[in-house]
């Protein structure tokens, strides 16, 4: 596998980088392996790396260039990705959104272009399990799919100049949840009152790679229900 440098204090192992058609693909196997080769990383505690982050078909490993060995970081990139072993399975984490409306400004366009009603796309959205296949953007934005077909959506050709925290939204085929208010080009078709990003808490994101989403429809007058009854973050075994 290659293992490039980027910069003076980070490397980064590229997954299914000799495999061209693969390249653009969404591949749940593929993710799993650099998470289970981030995940090996981390448990070699390295002196002077600083984070591990997988992404959708590679690692980068961020290190203090004046404390690390990068010999001992390409070595446990390389041991790592040699071994095959399954991953363990993430959480099941259920999210309740408030669909359409001023919480879901752009669900009419999605549904005109699918030839849908609203409901119709709300049922579809909320129908499926979404793996979270990475975290970016933002810190706890999660990068989830795969999404249906019949409603996914490009971006929008003009970004919003701000997009409200806990907004749920669509870019292809690939659907996700804005941690914080920030500008944004994704479809926005709901939100959550969830808090997926917290600097206090351990770990500070409420989703991770490899967990599984599921979200649940429902009205704004009982969502401060669900959150204060736990519904927020539900694991299953």
């Amino acid at each position: 596998m290659p293992i490039r440098e980027a910069g003076d204090s980070a490397v980064i192992l590229q997954l299914e980088a000799g495999v061209p058609q693969r390249r653009n693909e969404i591949d749940a196997e593929v993710n799993s392996r650099a998470i289970r080769i981030a995940e090996g990383v981390r448990q070699r505690r390295i002196r002077g790396v600083r984070d591990v982050v997988p992404t959708f078909r590679s690692v980068a490993v961020f290190f203090d260039p004046l404390a690390t060995d990068l010999n001992a970081i390409v070595e446990a990139l390389e041991e790592r990705s040699d071994q095959r072993q399954p991953q363990e399975a993430g959480r099941v984490v259920e999210i309740p959104v408030v669909y359409g409306g001023d919480a879901g400004p752009d669900l009419a366009s999605i549904a005109d272009a699918a030839g849908l009603t609203a409901e119709a796309v709300v049922a579809r959205h909320a129908s499926r399990a979404y793996r979270v296949f990475m975290l970016g953007f933002l810190p706890g934005f999660p990068y989830m799919a795969p999404v249906d077909e019949a409603i996914a959506a490009p971006r929008r050709p003009t970004p919003r100049a701000r997009v409200a925290a806990g907004s749920v939204g669509i870019a292809g085929r690939q659907t996700g949840i804005y941690p914080r208010e920030s500008p944004g080009g994704w479809q926005i078709i709901g939100r959550t009152p969830l808090e997926l990003f917290d600097v206090a808490k351990t770990p500070p994101a409420l989703l991770a790679p490899g967990d599984t989403v599921r979200f649940v429809p429902v009205e704004s007058s009982v969502v401060e229900s669900y959150v204060v009854s736990g519904f927020s973050r539900t694991e299953v075994q």
